[in-house]
Parts: structure tokens; C-alpha cells; sequence
């Protein structure tokens, strides 16, 4: 189903303008509440897809996150430098590295539970309980097809 046309696509009131404008300020308010475990928003989804399991080398997190791998190792270096994390060779293939936290970034990540639900509190603090269930239903249904593409390719 069309839900827009290009004769009439309203810019500053389409499904992607909101959608763009929640991003941005979910990643403010997480910079805003995750400023006392010293990191930002961008680092805190490097160190818990670590913290997950969900990658453990460079290419995977910019796959993720998608962020071009010049940026994702100049966030690297970065959080090596706070000494939260650790590149080490991979066993296997020379060309490849893993990470791996530090103690002081598993540190970090077994506090972000209760600093990111804040956040997530903050952004979602005009909205029921109901309205906020059918918000993730709906955004769900939305991304499920594109997913499901994304994994059978």
C-alpha cells in the first residue's frame, strides 16, 4: 500500500521525519545520561554489542551499526584509550582482530541498564503504558518485512 505520493510528500511530517527526529533524540538524552559512566551514546552501542556477544571484531559493529570502518576505528581507538576495551590478533586470520572488554568496560556495561532504562523513561514519559506497547507493535510490524529480506539475502 502507498501511503505517500512525490506530488504531495510532506518533508517535515513524514514517518521518516519523526522517526530521524526520535533518533536524534534518543541518542541526545542516552549522551545526556550516560555522561556519568564517561561515554557517549555511540560508545555505549559499541560496548554493549560487545557486552552481548552480538560482535567481537571491527567488521561485524560496522555492519551493526552501520558505520564505515574509519569511523568505527577511530571509536575504537577511542575506547581502547579509556581502557575499555582490547583489540587482540585474531588466532585464526592475521588480517582480522577481536574484541574483547576490559574489567572496566564490563564494568561500565553492568551499569547501563539502569542509566539507558532512564533515558528510554525520559523519551517515552508522554506516552501510556498502552500507547507505548502499540508504538513497539507497530514499529515491529514495520521493520519485520525489511528484516526478514535483510536475512534471506
Amino acid at each position: 500500500m502507498n501511503h505517500y505520493s512525490p506530488a504531495d510528500f510532506p518533508f517535515s511530517g513524514s514517518i521518516g521525519h519523526y522517526l530521524g527526529s526520535a533518533a536524534l533524540l534518543k541518542d541526545r538524552l542516552l549522551d545526556s545520561h550516560l555522561a556519568s559512566l564517561e561515554i557517549s551514546a555511540a560508545q555505549f552501542k559499541v560496548l554493549i554489542y560487545i557486552y552481548l556477544e552480538k560482535a567481537n571484531t571491527p567488521a561485524d559493529l560496522c555492519r551493526l551499526l552501520s558505520v564505515d570502518s574509519g569511523s568505527m576505528t577511530r571509536m575504537l581507538d577511542r575506547l581502547e584509550k579509556k581502557g575499555l576495551l582490547h583489540r587482540k590478533p585474531c588466532p585464526t586470520d592475521r588480517r582480522c582482530v577481536r574484541l574483547t572488554l576490559s574489567a572496566a568496560g564490563q564494568a561500565v556495561c553492568q551499569q547501563t541498564p539502569e542509566v539507558v532504562a532512564r533515558a528510554m523513561n525520559e523519551l517515552a514519559r508522554g506516552l501510556s503504558h498502552d500507547e507505548l506497547q502499540s508504538l513497539l507493535g507497530l514499529l515491529e510490524k514495520m521493520l519485520q518485512p525489511h528484516t526478514t529480506a535483510a536475512a534471506e539475502r
